[in-house]
C-alpha cells in the first residue's frame, strides 16, 4: 500500500511547515488529488491516521478535493475537461493534446494553530486569511 508511503512523505512536509509557523497544532491538510495520480483516496485516508500518529497533526482533519483533468489541445490551442480513457479535446475532437492537470498529488492548504492565532496557509507558503483562536 504506496497509500502509506505517501502519507508518511505528506508529514514530513507538514511538519516542516507546522515548524516554520511555529504551530503547534494541524487543524485541518487539503489535498488536490487528481485522477490519474495513482493514488486511492479512500486508502489514503485509512493510512492517514497511522502515518499522522504522534506527529503535529494527529487528529487534524485530511480534506481531499478531486483535480478535473484538462488537456490543451494542439490544433486549436484551447483547454478542455478529459476523460481519463479519452485525453481528446472537447473543442475539436483532436487526440493531439497535452495534459495541463488531473496527474497531481498537491497540497493544497493547512490550516495551523499557533499561540497567538490558527492561520490557513496554501501550498505557496503565504497565508492568506488568520483567524484569531479565540473565535474558534
Amino acid at each position: 500500500m504506496h497509500e502509506l508511503a505517501i502519507c508518511q512523505a505528506l508529514m514530513q512536509q507538514v511538519d516542516t511547515i507546522a515548524r516554520e509557523r511555529n504551530a503547534h497544532k494541524v487543524l485541518s491538510i487539503t489535498l488536490g488529488i487528481g485522477p490519474l495520480a495513482g493514488v486511492e483516496a479512500e486508502l489514503l485516508r485509512h493510512a492517514f491516521p497511522i502515518a499522522s500518529a504522534g506527529s503535529v497533526a494527529a487528529g487534524a482533519q485530511l480534506i481531499i478535493e478531486a483535480s478535473p483533468i484538462i488537456v490543451h489541445c494542439d490544433q486549436c490551442q484551447r483547454d478542455s475537461e478529459a476523460c481519463s480513457n479519452k485525453l481528446v479535446c472537447k473543442h475539436c475532437n483532436n487526440w493531439q493534446t497535452t495534459l495541463v492537470s488531473g496527474d497531481e498529488l498537491m497540497l493544497n492548504s493547512l490550516e495551523l494553530e499557533t499561540d497567538e492565532q490558527t492561520q490557513h496557509t496554501n501550498s505557496k507558503g503565504t497565508t492568506p486569511c488568520a483567524t484569531p483562536a479565540a473565535a474558534m
